[in-house]
């Protein structure tokens, strides 16, 4: 368990957002998608953290994001904030950022059922977590070197033991 821990905070990203910014289909109606002021509500709403740059987006990307959004105005209203703030991330990151968040994605969808459900586990813990004590796990993760990250991940390590009181737990979860 502990050697998927690696990738947990990046697949909470892109397992959202991966596919919605994978290359989309090509629009069958060979119509161009609508521009932003023509959106309807419900769309403007979800797609928010794209208005700046939404007509100067590619025919497909728009019209992909318009499929999403479709799905996405049937959400409850807290999962569709919860899809507008991923998306801003989504922006926010660099592009070594997001082929980093994609290559995560692929290797996860590499795992066995097993290993992903229990990643999904997890990070799902790690979540529910109150902020202070998530922030302090991550915190001592980042305190650790990388030599005591990867003793610490790897169970058949001689040196896997928690760390002495000198040392940083390591957290459950890693950034």
């Amino acid at each position: 368990m502990k050697p998927l821990l690696r990738i947990a905070l990046s697949l909470l990203l892109a397992g959202a957002l991966g596919n919605a910014f994978a290359a989309p289909p090509q629009d069958d109606a060979g119509t161009p998608p609508p521009s932003w002021s023509s959106l309807s509500a419900a769309q403007r709403d979800v797609l928010a953290p794209l208005q700046q740059e939404w007509d100067s987006l590619s025919p497909r990307k728009r019209a992909h994001m318009l499929r999403r959004a479709e799905h996405w105005a049937t959400l409850p209203p807290e999962k569709r904030a919860e899809i507008r703030e991923r998306i801003a991330r989504w922006q926010q990151m660099t592009p070594e950022q997001r082929r980093q968040a994609r290559a995560n994605m692929r290797e996860f969808h590499k795992m066995p059922r097993e290993q992903r459900e229990q990643l999904h586990a997890t990070f799902e813990h790690f979540q529910s977590l109150p902020p202070p004590q998530r922030e302090r796990l991550i915190r001592e993760w980042r305190a650790l070197t990388p030599k005591q990250r990867l003793e610490w991940r790897e169970p058949t390590a001689p040196a896997a033991q928690p760390p002495s009181s000198d040392q940083p737990s390591p957290p459950s979860h890693p950034q």
